[in-house]
């Protein structure tokens, strides 16, 4: 999960941290965590997703009790079902939990990653400086 989002946010600039450690604590052990979900081939991590849920004063804005979604995917996989699929476990997470409705926040330059997102049923409800805010409503 490391290497593959190091390579991510080395292709976008991004100072995001993203050592083993990191990613151990962010999407991994962090008591929010609803779900993290792995798309493997050939033995290597070629796309991960991360739902957690949002708690009073989180840092990205998003209304209590609601969702927040990554998505990241090998760019040499693009375009073959992988954020689909991912999708489709976190979904059904996300019901099982109880969210009202999950959040994923875009760079407004990630234009690949909005269109992601409202194929899969997101839609815009809000945008900060650096951000596009798109909701999935659950319920």
């Amino acid at each position: 999960m490391s290497r593959l989002l190091t390579a991510i946010l080395k292709a976008k600039n991004s100072p995001r941290p993203s050592a083993p450690e990191d990613v151990l604590a962010r999407y991994i052990e962090d008591p929010d965590r609803i779900a993290c979900t792995l798309a493997e081939a050939g033995g290597e991590v070629i796309g991960f997703q991360s739902l957690k849920r949002a708690r009073a004063g989180n840092p990205y804005g998003v209304t209590p009790g609601w969702g927040i979604i990554g998505t990241y995917v090998d760019a040499n996989h693009n375009g073959r079902g992988i954020g689909r699929r991912l999708f489709d476990v976190s979904h059904r997470a996300a019901i099982e939990a109880g969210l009202p409705a999950i959040d994923a926040s875009i760079g407004h330059a990630n234009t690949g990653g909005q269109a992601y997102y409202e194929a899969m049923g997101f839609r815009n409800y809000g945008e900060t400086p650096s951000a596009v805010m798109k909701k999935f409503t659950l319920s």
